[in-house]
């Protein structure tokens, strides 16, 4: 098992940036692809990025893609969310999540990762 723990949210004006983090423990950090989530109140969790377990390929959600980055430190057992050019509805609690290299789904299958961390807040005011 791989345990998950979220930092770096906070309150950020519009058009500034912030950088999350995720620090894993447990087992080899490099057996996992991860990824971002993120909830808004009254709103299913949303998949914003994802990362291969060697940090090769990585993908997007539509509304983040050309302001957010995500990498991953392997030797540091760190995950990363560089979130530039926030909007308001950026808001929303964000989520890191762990699932073995060898499951076969998308990045944006929710379902298919096995761990979660519990979630850093980010509030962007207008």
């Amino acid at each position: 098992q791989v345990q998950l723990v979220e930092s770096g949210g906070g309150l950020v004006q519009a058009g500034g940036s912030l950088r999350l983090s995720c620090a894993a423990s447990g087992r080899t950090f490099s057996r996992y692809h991860m990824a971002w989530f993120r909830q808004a109140p009254g709103k299913e969790r949303e998949f914003v990025a994802g990362i291969s377990a060697i940090g090769g390929v990585t993908y997007y959600g539509d509304s983040v893609k050309g302001r957010f980055a995500i990498t991953r430190d392997n030797a540091k057992n760190t995950l990363y969310l560089q979130m530039n050019s926030l909007k308001p509805e950026d808001t929303a609690v964000y989520y890191c999540a762990a699932r073995e290299a060898y499951v076969s789904s998308t990045y944006y299958d929710l379902d298919s990762y096995a761990y979660w961390g519990q979630g850093t807040q980010v509030t962007v005011s207008s």
